[in-house]
């Protein structure tokens, strides 16, 4: 058992000073190998329990894609002692709150409830983990809300393919290649068995971790957490995901029309290293000097200054295995979308060859000490960062720690990881257009 008691308090300097205390919590393993994480706070009668399992799109079948997000879906389906369609009813009437949600690397359940209801939570959340009901009902119903969903978001949703077709041109063996909605086809085509096999092999307690926190008491909550969830059975071990890229050598030219949209776009993305990489952390920043606000370079010049961009945006997709630096534009007027791209390098070029000076260096450590107070401002905020840090960085410190890393980052780092990372020869260059009237109909 691993106890982490953090009492001291740490002066932010952010114009103001401002006053982040450190997070206290408690780990350990059960027998089973469930991982449980607890956080006390009582400034406020409020618990979040959740549950973080290491299985996302990357952990599918090529030839079923989809299944990580359809068990976020169909893990509400029912229980054998939670009625089909009950789930929702019965943490609203107990004043709670509950959603999931499913990444390349992970997905994660929760309920927010009234502390006097934190056994409720448990109870639910072992249910979930040792009673759930997988039949030919729930998985049809289910297929028709992703169904809904896929249309929704990406399928009529103007740029909603963006993502996805950087994926598929940025790997091409890693599952990070294919979306996490996945593929409509691979779900219609799965036998019961085949969820059924999925849910046996990863949704077990040695691939999962456990968080409570809030206005618990430690000792009675580990002897619920024994009630719950030690008896549930440990399944066999999960093999990590170990598929290596090619480095990119040459830029990779793609074109994609999309019928749901009117004005082009284009899209400049660069294949980086795991989260875990010290240089993730130093590409936000570039991320912040380029796009973060009015004042920003790219938004400056693009946006305000030179008219040529309606909008603009740089955003480094941090993962477990791989990460995706994307710069996203949509040219103004009759602006071609190679002037957006090559307006885009010549500030890279001078990330590449000038330091920052030491007032964006100032305003960078401050916005990101800001970020850091935030991100530990709410109960169920510290239960995802608890859990996040645990599975997929190995270091549940960093939740009081990852502030270090941004601030050990220099202007030498910026213009060093700048040269290594965003080059022409490493990346992709997408262009996102309208799908013209006479392709829509011969479709």
């Amino acid at each position: 058992m691993i106890n982490k008691f953090k009492l001291s308090a740490c002066a932010l300097i952010l114009g103001v000073t401002g006053f982040a205390q450190e997070v206290e919590f408690t780990e350990y393993d059960l027998d089973n190998g469930l991982h449980v994480i607890l956080h006390q706070d009582k400034t406020a009668p409020v618990v979040t329990t959740a549950v973080m399992y290491h299985v996302g799109a990357k952990n599918e079948n090529p030839e079923r894609t989809g299944f990580a997000h359809f068990f976020e879906h169909l893990l509400f389906e029912g229980t054998e002692n939670i009625k089909k369609g009950d789930w929702f009813k019965i943490v609203s009437a107990n004043g709670g709150a509950n959603n999931a949600n499913t990444t390349d690397d992970r997905t994660y359940y929760y309920e927010n409830f009234p502390s006097n209801n934190l056994k409720l939570g448990l109870w639910m959340e072992s249910e979930r983990m040792m009673h759930p009901i997988i039949n030919q009902g729930g998985v049809d119903t289910q297929n028709e809300v992703v169904k809904e969903e896929k249309r929704l978001r990406y399928d009529n949703a103007p740029y909603g393919e963006i993502l996805g077709q950087v994926k598929k041109n940025l790997f091409s063996k890693h599952p990070y290649r294919w979306t996490v909605i996945g593929s409509m086809e691979h779900l219609d085509a799965a036998t019961l068995e085949e969820f059924r096999a999925f849910n046996k092999k990863f949704y077990a307690p040695n691939n999962a971790t456990l968080v409570v926190a809030g206005d618990i008491e430690v000792g009675e909550t580990k002897k619920l957490i024994e009630d719950y969830f030690a008896p549930i059975e440990k399944g066999a071990d999960v093999e990590p995901i170990n598929i290596k890229e090619e480095p990119i050598t040459e830029q990779i030219n793609a074109t994609y029309h999309d019928p749901n949209i009117q004005l082009p776009a284009v899209v400049t993305a660069y294949r980086t290293p795991s989260m875990k990489n010290k240089d993730a952390y130093v590409l936000d920043m570039i991320s912040s000097v380029l796009t973060s606000g009015k004042s920003s370079r790219l938004y400056k010049k693009l946006v305000d200054d030179q008219k040529q961009a309606l909008q603009i945006g740089a955003f480094n997709i941090s993962q477990e295995d791989y990460g995706q630096y994307v710069i996203f534009g949509i040219p103004l007027g009759d602006v071609s979308l190679d002037t957006i791209v090559s307006e885009t390098d010549e500030e890279i070029k001078k990330l590449q060859t000038e330091l920052i000076s030491e007032r964006e260096y100032e305003k960078l450590q401050n916005t990101f000490e800001n970020q850091f107070v935030n991100s530990n401002s709410s109960i169920e905020g510290i239960a995802n960062s608890l859990a996040r840090y645990q599975m997929l960085y190995g270091d549940t410190d960093l939740i009081n720690d990852e502030i270090k890393i941004y601030r050990s980052i220099t202007r030498e780092d910026i213009k060093r990881v700048a040269n290594e990372y965003l080059n022409p020869n490493q990346r992709l260059v997408l262009k996102y257009l309208p799908k013209e009237e006479s392709e829509a109909a011969s479709e």
